[in-house]
């Protein structure tokens, strides 16, 4: 049985150094950690662990304790078992634009009507060198179902990124 937890607290709590023991102490093992800070105020980590019913229902007691004690948010989800279909192909997407609000709303819209699965999204706000002007940058991870040909998406999704204005890289997964 698996477990999903997500955490969000301030920075100044230290709650990471309280969380894995308790993951270890209800003998749960750690599959997955993901960790990064938001707005530099605040801390936000994803973690998957694994454990039978006993101890994952231990850990939800121990983590419930945890959350008032430290004054954070976590919040649990058991996901379902489900195969994924393995004939799928792994591609990289990589997108930068001016700061916009409605950037990745046009590109996940685009995706997602196709079917296209985004297994990782990590993006970004900065300034761009030289110019100070703001930079969206985006690097996605997608997998593409086979009954896609692959050079007419790739010129729709180029039409699109023309379209809003953003440069894009779209190549296989390289590992």
């Amino acid at each position: 049985m698996q477990l999903v937890i997500s955490v969000l607290g301030s920075n100044q709590v230290n709650f990471i150094a309280e969380l894995l023991p308790a993951i270890s102490d209800c003998k749960c093992s750690l599959l997955e950690i993901r960790c990064s800070q938001l707005a530099q105020r605040v801390t936000a980590v994803y973690v998957l662990v694994q454990g039978n019913w006993n101890q994952i229902a231990k850990l939800e007691s121990v983590l419930e304790v945890l959350q008032r004690r430290m004054e954070i948010k976590i919040h649990t989800m058991r996901p379902e078992q489900k195969e994924k279909n393995r004939e799928f192909l792994p591609y990289t997407l990589e997108t930068m634009s001016l700061t916009t609000h409605n950037i990745m709303e046009s590109v996940t819209t685009f995706l997602l009507d196709r079917e296209i699965e985004i297994e990782e999204m990590v993006g970004s706000s900065y300034p761009a060198p030289y110019v100070h002007t703001p930079v969206f940058s985006c690097k996605c991870v997608i997998l593409i179902p086979p009954h896609l040909n692959l050079f007419a998406l790739r010129e729709e999704f180029l039409d699109l990124c023309d379209q809003v204005n953003i440069d894009a890289i779209l190549e296989p997964l390289k590992r």
